[in-house]
């Protein structure tokens, strides 16, 4: 059994704000994703992928605020390299919505 409490096993995910800068389709994909890169400040570019094909054409992401944990390591997938989990919400028909600061923020900036 963990002594870890739930707000500090909350306070070990780095939730940071960052802009994405560039988006591609993920041809490699099983499902519709892009390829995503999120400028994170002193932080650097960070590269996702996700699957935000179905409510967001690529050139319409490109700029936007999103959330992503920043330190659960990074993967592979579908081919490409994943170091940054951006934050969504799942509907019903499964689509995700992305999450996002309601207004700008400093890149880089950590969620608490």
């Amino acid at each position: 059994m963990s002594d870890t409490t739930p707000y500090e096993a909350f306070s070990m995910v780095d939730m940071r704000a960052g802009r994405i800068a560039r988006v591609e389709l993920n041809t490699e994909a099983r499902k519709p994703a892009y390829k995503i890169w999120i400028d994170f400040g002193d932080l650097g570019e960070l590269s996702t992928s996700g699957q935000y094909t179905a409510l967001y054409e690529a050139e319409e992401l490109v700029g936007q605020m999103v959330i992503g944990a920043v330190n659960l390591g990074s993967r592979r997938i579908a081919g490409f390299k994943s170091e940054v989990l951006m934050l969504g919400v799942e509907q019903a028909n499964g689509a995700v919505v992305f999450l996002k600061p309601e207004r700008d923020v400093a890149l880089g900036t950590k969620v608490f």
